[in-house]
């Protein structure tokens, strides 16, 4: 057990790289395989960068507003492109939690793992995108969270 402890880290970075059709060497890190992989390549850093900065400007910008200025198509268009920046966040970001840890349980699930994210993405999209076209829109929706349940009495005539 000592021994293993002892012993120097050492991390070996193996650069995988390959060709293009005009030739140019590029590194396979910014050349994604597979469409699943939402984390691959500087675009998608790129995209899951300005994703978050809008949602973290744009969204209590929304929920301040009055409603009488974001009712009707407003509020339903902002709700869709909320739903849809949302959905792009998490599944670029879960992306990048499966490339990161999955592999230390077993390589053979990154796959798999890619696979439960695009669903949970498309998932995401679709439940949100209901919420902002339904009335109220996701505004209503959340408000609606905190204000109590009317009771109705029952009359007997």
């Amino acid at each position: 057990m000592l021994r293993i402890a002892a012993r120097p880290i050492t991390r070996v970075v193996v650069r995988h790289t390959h060709q293009n059709k005009n030739g140019r060497v590029m590194n396979m890190s910014t050349a994604s395989k597979n469409v699943l992989e939402g984390d691959a390549g500087a675009l998608s850093t790129h995209v899951y960068h300005k994703v978050t900065t809008f949602m973290a400007v744009a969204t209590p910008l929304y929920f301040m507003v009055p409603d009488s200025m974001t009712d009707g198509v407003v509020n339903q268009g902002f709700g869709i492109v909320l739903a849809s920046n949302i959905a792009m966040h998490s599944w670029i970001g879960l992306n990048y939690v499966a490339t990161d840890y999955v592999p230390k349980v077993s390589k053979a699930l990154v796959g798999p793992a890619r696979i439960v994210n695009a669903g949970m993405g498309v998932i995401t999209l679709f439940g949100l995108s209901a919420m902002a076209l339904s009335p109220g829109g996701i505004k209503g929706t959340l408000k609606a969270l905190w204000n109590p349940k009317i009771a109705k009495e029952e009359t007997k005539n």
